[in-house]
C-alpha cells in the first residue's frame, strides 16, 4: 500500500482539525454530506479523497476560511 504524500496528510490533518473546531463527528459529517460514516473515516486515515470532498465537507460543517 502507497503511504500518504505530505500534501495528501496535510489535507487530512487540516480537516481532521476543522471537524474537531467544530466539534463535529465523522457520524454527523457523514449525515451532512449523504455518505456513510466508514467512508469518511476510511478517506480521511488513508488521505485521499478529491478536492470536491474537502470543499463539501468544508461547506457542510460551515469553515468559510483555513488557514495552514
Amino acid at each position: 500500500m502507497a503511504e500518504q504524500s505530505e500534501w495528501e496528510a496535510k489535507a487530512a490533518n487540516l480537516l481532521k482539525a476543522e471537524l474537531k473546531r467544530q466539534g463535529v463527528t465523522y457520524a454527523q459529517l457523514a449525515e451532512k454530506i449523504g455518505d456513510k460514516e466508514a467512508n469518511i473515516r476510511n478517506k480521511l486515515s488513508r488521505g485521499k479523497f478529491s478536492a470536491a470532498f474537502l470543499l463539501q465537507s468544508l461547506a457542510a460543517i460551515n469553515v468559510g476560511d483555513i488557514r495552514f
